[in-house]
């Protein structure tokens, strides 16, 4: 009988012995380099369909580059700024605001916050295997990392040398408790649709008794 799941297991299986991935890596790419920017996950939860259906994509472009003779590296990063991070420490330990960050320690925070970044790598790693993608997750990236993040400062430096940046004001969503804008994500996703009673209230107008 026709086993879809079974094949596909067949075949991830003869990559990962045979290295396919890696020997795709090393062969020879008459047409140069081509770069493929490949957005950083959240690492504070495990893939949902939208992860994988952005994961096919990224899995589509750079096969098909590499089967036109370029040469692609695609290496796995994880985005490990932003509030998720920083939600789930602070509900762990019952911290309400800034304040009671700052009575905890700002250094012992962030060192709390980097403890939890990967709690869901080795998952990741195992789903993105199954799902069949060829990236490289054992020289992955972090944004958190230092050199990320001086690099990061560098190309902004650059643009800003060149009269690339501009600065000017925009209305944007503030969270109160946060203290810290939003974005539109975050906004669509703490949008709820809730049912509420209407008041109603008369009053005598003063010319027009009764």
């Amino acid at each position: 009988m026709f086993n879809l799941p079974q094949i596909e297991e067949k075949i991830l299986k003869f990559w990962n012995e045979n290295k396919i991935f890696e020997k795709s890596l090393k062969k020879e790419s008459p047409n140069r380099d081509y770069v493929f920017y490949d957005g950083p996950p959240f690492a504070t939860g495990l893939p949902h369909y939208g992860h994988l259906v952005a994961n096919l994509m990224k899995d589509i472009v750079p096969r098909y580059w590499t089967m036109k003779g370029y040469h692609i590296e695609r290496k796995w990063g994880w985005d490990t700024h932003g509030l998720p991070i920083e939600n789930i420490v602070e509900r762990e330990l019952k911290l309400k605001n800034k304040k009671d960050i700052e009575k905890l320690g700002v250094e012992k925070f962030n060192l709390l916050c980097q403890s939890k970044v990967l709690a869901y790598a080795e998952e990741w790693r195992k789903i993105i295997n199954r799902f069949g993608r060829w990236v490289d997750m054992d020289n992955d990236y972090k944004t958190m990392d230092l050199p990320y993040m001086e690099t990061i400062w560098w190309v902004f430096k650059s643009l800003w040398d060149k009269g690339l940046i501009y600065e000017d004001k925009k209305s944007m969503h503030i969270c109160p408790r946060c203290e810290t804008t939003l974005s539109q994500s975050e906004i669509s996703q703490a949008y709820l649709d809730v049912e509420d009673l209407s008041v109603i209230a008369k009053f005598e107008l003063v010319d027009e008794p009764g």
